[in-house]
């Protein structure tokens, strides 16, 4: 599928935290409810303008997922549920790669389709954490190049 990346601005706010909740429920199976709503309410302060964000359109000029780092890191990289295993996720993190050069990202070690997806492009495990950054008992795996 032709993929266009565009950086964000705030017109896409309400639509990829639409994407987020829509990708989270279809693939953190770990987690209740509940902690998905928590962590809604935390997505929805995040001001995407300060760290670089850019989403993903198709050919048709639909949103189906973006992209966001800090620094040499990847920070979040949510897919519609449709479009994932279409390769859209491999073409953003193509960019995010090659254009953004970055070189770590941290997973939930229960998203085993995520660690997987990573390792794929060479990430390794370097240090994992028991709780995530919200003090819940989510281990996050840190992954570097």
């Amino acid at each position: 599928m032709p993929l266009q990346i565009e950086k964000y601005n705030d017109d896409f706010r309400n639509q990829i935290i639409e994407i987020w909740e829509e990708s989270v429920r279809a693939t953190h199976h770990f987690l209740q409810s509940e902690d998905i709503d928590f962590y809604k309410s935390i997505v929805q302060t995040i001001d995407f303008n300060t760290f670089d964000v850019f989403c993903g359109f198709s050919e048709n000029k639909e949103l189906v997922g973006f992209l966001g780092i800090a620094e040499n890191k990847l920070e979040m990289l949510f897919l519609k549920p449709e479009c994932i295993g279409k390769g859209i996720g491999k073409t953003m993190m193509d960019f995010a790669l090659n254009e953004l050069k970055i070189t770590e990202v941290d997973v939930n070690e229960d998203n085993t389709n995520a660690l997987d997806f990573y390792k794929k492009f060479g990430f390794k495990v370097y240090d994992r954490t028991p709780l995530d950054g919200t003090e819940k008992p989510y281990p996050i795996l840190k992954m570097r190049l």
